[in-house]
């Protein structure tokens, strides 16, 4: 399995934007340090929280300061765009990271963005689509093509620079509804669940795979679950008290402020006590049913197989950034993922153990053995034997006297004789 990070990004406002953008940079730079697979971040124009309109932009900056890491467009929302001009971008963003470009497309997630932009909202799942079909062809490197659309036009259409990568990723957004998995499955891409931070997210997950391969079928395409990518809320520390403790005030007033007050989302409503908040966000999400884990690796770990279980398995793991804790708490929750959840999951950790299982059920022979072999040489040595005889007299010898125990003196201090 893969495990990565999904950046929409969500910031409370009232930070500098410019040193939020630095911190976003310095946060990839982190993961990149830890091993993570994959980095995707969003466009959003508007809602005071998500601060980045241009994610290849802001991916070209990160891919200055990574160096294995993938970097992802989560997403690219096509309906606001002339298609050759999002695939021109991915494909240099593909050059400028030296081939860790992924393009992820969605149909736009806030309202308030197409308005901006004159979009009907009911075209918008049908552009995606209509624009997909345009850009798979483009970083194919398809020959000249045109094509008239109500929204744009193509003219002998070329790339005149295709991607480094031979296949470059890609992914449709999928939320609740069975549209990007259909999309993900006529082109033979991933999917990116995104909804799935959400407990009706959760719900969904089980049927939604069955979509993609439903479309992949009709049109002739192949679909693998290892493409799979699915989102999930956490916050690690060593102890569930400390992950809740960090991480209850950041979750309040991010559902609070954010969710209901911002956005007004559906079925979202204002929670006063930020205790049951917490609740009803962690609630069975050790059994897969939970919006969020907010405990111990080993709390997460076990979200994640149960997760596997019931959507019948998946390829990679986006943990949601958020500002739930400060950013001390929120890199070592990140630090503990890599250190603890990631090699639990794949395995890496299995082969010590069974070494260390081995030696203590082999403690005698092994140690006797051992012991036996060094007793043998110090015997055989005249030398060896009479230090080793003088060695185990004397320390016989203080143990039948016991050690010294200093007087106590108020205000601390040793009597004057033992000064």
């Amino acid at each position: 399995m893969r495990f990565g990070t999904f950046l929409a990004p969500h910031h409370p406002t009232g930070e500098n934007p410019m040193l939020m953008f630095q911190r976003d940079i310095d946060f990839a730079e982190h993961l990149d340090r830890l091993g993570f697979d994959e980095f995707w971040c969003g466009e959003h124009h508007s809602s005071g929280w998500e601060t980045i309109a241009s994610p290849e932009m802001f991916l070209a900056g990160v891919s200055q300061r990574t160096h294995n890491i993938m970097l992802g467009t989560g997403v690219t929302s096509l309906p606001y765009h002339h298609p050759f001009n999002a695939a021109q971008r991915i494909v240099q963003l593909d050059h400028m990271s030296r081939g860790r470009a992924m393009f992820g497309s969605g149909p736009g997630a806030l309202p308030s963005d197409a308005r901006t932009l004159g979009i009907d909202p009911m075209v918008q799942r049908d552009r995606q689509d209509e624009a997909l079909s345009v850009i798979v062809r483009l970083l194919r490197g398809d020959d000249r093509f045109s094509y008239e659309s109500e929204w744009f036009t193509l003219n002998d259409a070329r790339l005149q620079l295709l991607p480094v990568q031979e296949d470059l990723p890609m992914v449709a957004a999928s939320s609740i509804s069975p549209s990007g998995m259909t999309l993900a499955g006529k082109y033979g891409m991933g999917a990116l669940s995104i909804a799935s931070n959400s407990t009706a997210g959760i719900q969904a997950l089980p049927t939604q795979w069955g979509f993609a391969e439903q479309a992949a079928a009709e049109h002739g395409q192949s679909v693998d679950r290892k493409d799979w990518r699915v989102l999930m809320a956490f916050h690690l520390a060593e102890s569930r008290e400390q992950a809740r403790n960090e991480a209850v005030d950041g979750l309040h007033r991010w559902h609070n402020e954010y969710n209901v007050w911002t956005l007004g989302r559906p079925n979202a409503t204002h929670v006063d006590d930020k205790w049951e908040l917490l609740e009803q966000t962690t609630a069975g999400a050790a059994e897969g049913a939970g919006a969020g884990v907010i405990g111990t690796p080993d709390d997460l770990i076990a979200a994640i197989r149960h997760l596997q279980e019931v959507t019948g398995g998946f390829g990679v793991v986006l943990g949601f950034a958020h500002d739930w804790a400060n950013r001390e708490a929120t890199w070592r929750s990140w630090e503990l993922f890599a250190r603890y959840v990631i090699p639990e999951i794949n395995g890496y950790t299995t082969g010590l153990r069974e070494s260390q299982e081995y030696l203590n059920t082999h403690q005698s022979e092994l140690m006797g053995g051992a012991t036996q072999a060094v007793l043998s040489k110090i015997l055989a040595h005249e030398g060896a034997a009479e230090a080793m005889a003088t060695t185990m007299q004397q320390a016989a010898d203080a143990a039948e006297k016991g050690p010294k125990q200093p007087e106590f003196r108020p205000g601390g201090g040793l009597p004057s004789s033992e000064q």
